[in-house]
């Protein structure tokens, strides 16, 4: 079912031209690609390292575990976050500035679950 976007509407389905969605969907890709281009290779391996530890840490992340598992100074780590965090698209810190939420997933409770294929549970973003 290739390029079309259906909506459920009371009890129909109903096909949405794609004049009425095509412009938007490659509007927010420009949009994401912008903001997402700017981002350093450090920043993705520091998304992507919290994204892949936050479901076995099973609780938030603080700075120094980042810094340790990726090698990388604690300094340039906290200015990672504070970037990523600042742009509110990949991630969220508490109070004590650990991560508790990396997109797609989070520690605080929501009503979405993840079951992963290790057996590891962790709430959806």
């Amino acid at each position: 079912m290739p390029d079309k976007l259906m909506i459920g509407l009371w009890r129909f389905i109903i096909k949405l031209p794609p004049s009425l969605w095509e412009k938007k969907i490659a509007g927010a890709a420009r949009a994401f690609e912008a903001r997402a281009g700017r981002f350093t290779e450090d920043h993705r391996r520091v998304h992507h390292f919290v994204v892949r530890e936050l479901p076995a840490a099973g609780g938030p992340l603080a700075p120094e575990v980042v810094a340790d598992g990726l090698g990388l100074p604690l300094d340039k780590v906290t200015a990672i976050l504070d970037d990523l965090e600042k742009n509110m698209t990949y991630l969220w810190r508490n109070e004590r500035g650990e991560v508790i939420w990396a997109y797609p997933v989070t520690v605080e409770p929501t009503p979405h679950r993840v079951t992963f294929s290790t057996g590891e549970r962790l709430f959806a973003a």
